[in-house]
């Protein structure tokens, strides 16, 4: 399914990790965002990796069917120095991507550079700045941890550039139909 659903649906960004993954749920409305719902995910360090991701599968997968949303926004990760751990993060990035795909919802990825300048103005702003500005645009949402307001960003994000993904994929159908 890689159709952009409908305004007034949910979008559910998330941060992930192999420690601790970072999930938000936001409602769009036009241009008005609703914070629905927040948290992380900590995995036990000390368990093998496979029981690891099959509890962040778990988890991730309890909150999609709790919280329904209809599309997912997940962050590209950087290029870590240590192969065992880019290679431990791209299994939990490979879970955290399977569970909304799992519950045919459409996983839209945007990198952490594009996720900050879209919120804050600057692809290179530091996490604080972020969380202020997710606790503006989402107020009540109490964010305290940086995984979950890296979520809430990606969402937002993704919120803000939905508009254009969809005109996008109506401008292509239209030119493969051959409608002007």
């Amino acid at each position: 399914m890689n159709g952009i659903a409908p305004i007034g649906k949910k979008i559910i960004g998330l941060d992930p990790g192999l420690r601790t993954t970072g999930w938000g749920v936001i409602e769009i409305d036009g241009n008005r965002l609703r914070h629905v719902a927040h948290g992380k995910i900590v995995g036990d360090a000390a368990r093998p990796l496979g029981e690891r991701l099959a509890e962040l599968y778990r988890a991730l997968a309890d909150i999609v069917v709790r919280l329904a949303p209809n599309e997912a926004a997940v962050e590209e990760t950087f290029m870590n120095k240590n192969a065992a751990s880019a290679l431990k993060l791209g299994h939990a990035r490979g879970v955290v991507m399977l569970a909304p795909a799992m519950a045919h919802i459409p996983v839209f990825e945007y990198a952490a550079n594009l996720v900050k300048k879209s919120l804050v103005g600057s692809g290179h702003a530091e996490k604080p700045q972020v969380l202020a500005m997710v606790n503006l645009l989402l107020p009540g949402a109490g964010v305290v941890g940086a995984d979950a307001a890296d979520a809430l960003a990606v969402a937002i994000c993704h919120s803000h550039h939905r508009t254009i993904l969809s005109r996008w994929q109506g401008a292509t159908a239209a030119a493969v139909a051959g409608r002007p």
